[in-house]
């Protein structure tokens, strides 16, 4: 199997820069992935977004802003080690592409780094499938997202 790179497309009914908003701003990722967002939707921004677990706590996971462009495109690093800087090898790389389709958006994903990391090829794979079956779970939540965002 394949596990390079996750691509993922999904049409939402809100304009590119309400899209963009929902994409990148710490407060609006609350509302279709994570728990927790700390950071600033601007390129080089440091921080952490967090996800619930059983038992009340919160695992963190680090967060690097690598480009913004609004209303186009928003890309960031995660998962690399608190500390690091996050890098090709020791980090995800998602990339969110936003293209206009008459009133509403086209959003195109795409993760990658799962080779990149050093894993074994089980570990990398494994990685990738969690990460398939995440997006898989997350992106269809968008829409709503935007929609909450836009009134």
């Amino acid at each position: 199997m394949e596990y390079a790179s996750i691509e993922r497309e999904i049409r939402i009914a809100a304009a590119p820069e309400v899209v963009f908003e929902v994409v990148s701003s710490p407060e609006h990722l609350k509302d279709w992935w994570t728990d927790e967002a700390e950071y600033t939707p601007i390129p080089g921004s440091s921080g952490r977004i967090g996800f619930h677990q059983d038992g009340g706590g919160v695992e963190w996971e680090q967060f690097t802003v690598v480009d913004a462009q609004p209303p186009r495109m928003f890309s960031f690093r995660w998962t690399h080690a608190e500390g690091e800087e996050a890098a090709q090898g020791n980090s995800f790389l998602v990339v969110f592409e936003l293209e206009p389709d008459g009133d509403g958006t086209v959003l195109r994903m795409t993760e990658t780094g799962f080779r990149e990391r050093g894993w074994t090829e089980a570990v990398a794979a494994q990685a990738h499938a969690d990460h398939v079956s995440g997006w898989d779970f997350f992106l269809p939540r968008l829409p709503a997202a935007a929609e909450k965002a836009a009134r």
